[in-house]
């Protein structure tokens, strides 16, 4: 959707680009609460298996140590390898927040690049905490080191589209004079909600309140309510046009 200073606000965070076939795709890349949630999930998982191996490494003596500490660096650096090669993009972590890695112009994630940006983890985790890595996703937006040098990118997996009812939704006239490409706004955010889960159509729906007035507690049936008055009537005029009833 286009943006317009003083008027309506983006209604979505998306980023267009070609793929090498030329198609045109949407991404949506991750922000940093949603890549942090996920990590945190990854982390805990990798230290409960790492935790595992500990125990039952406790039994052999001084050898079983050492196998331990292998088997733990590679628990630790194959795992998101083996979950974003094998699982489509994504780890427990980030399946958990509806994450996904792919290359940066959308192509699935691939072997080289997924082996780069986790073995850059190294990078990314100094000096601790994840530093480097949290500064670099502030400054670019939504890339860590690793996904710099990788190529790739950390995107929203969008879920399954749904059917809205629209049968409950009483059309309403607006209120205030709004442009076409404004109202093309409210209507593509009805005719789009159902590819977007509750928490974000919610969300969208309250970037949109201010322009048009609406009450935080009465956001998203308005919002609804104004868009559909706004498509019945344009679905009028082009009827009326065509001379038809």
């Amino acid at each position: 959707m286009t943006q317009h200073a003083d008027t309506l606000p983006l209604v979505d965070t998306t980023v267009r680009m070609e793929t090498p076939e030329g198609v045109e795709i949407e991404l949506r890349p991750a922000g940093l609460f949603a890549r942090g949630m996920a990590l945190l999930i990854d982390l805990i998982i990798r230290f409960l298996a790492g935790g595992l191996v500990l125990f039952l490494a406790a039994y052999a003596g001084a050898s079983g140590m050492a196998v331990f500490f292998i088997i733990f660096f590679f628990v630790y650096w194959l795992y998101g390898v083996l979950f974003e090669v094998l699982n489509g993009g994504q780890t427990p972590g980030k399946k958990s927040q509806n994450l996904m890695v792919v290359h940066d112009d959308g192509s699935p994630i691939r072997l080289p690049a997924s082996l780069i940006r986790n073995l850059l983890l190294v990078v990314d985790i100094w000096p601790g905490l994840y530093v480097v890595g949290t500064i670099c996703l502030l400054i670019t937006g939504n890339r860590r080191v690793g996904d710099l040098v990788a190529g790739t990118l950390v995107i929203y997996v969008d879920p399954a589209p749904l059917e809205i009812a629209r049968s409950d939704v009483s059309p309403k006239p607006l209120t205030l004079p709004l442009r076409a490409d404004e109202q093309t706004e409210l209507v593509e955010f009805l005719e789009r909600e159902g590819s977007f889960s509750a928490e974000r159509r919610q969300e969208l729906a309250s970037i949109l309140a201010p322009a048009l007035h609406i009450a935080s507690t009465e956001v998203l049936p308005e919002v609804r309510a104004y868009a559909q008055g706004i498509r019945g009537a344009h679905t009028s005029v082009a009827t009326s046009s065509d001379g038809k009833p």
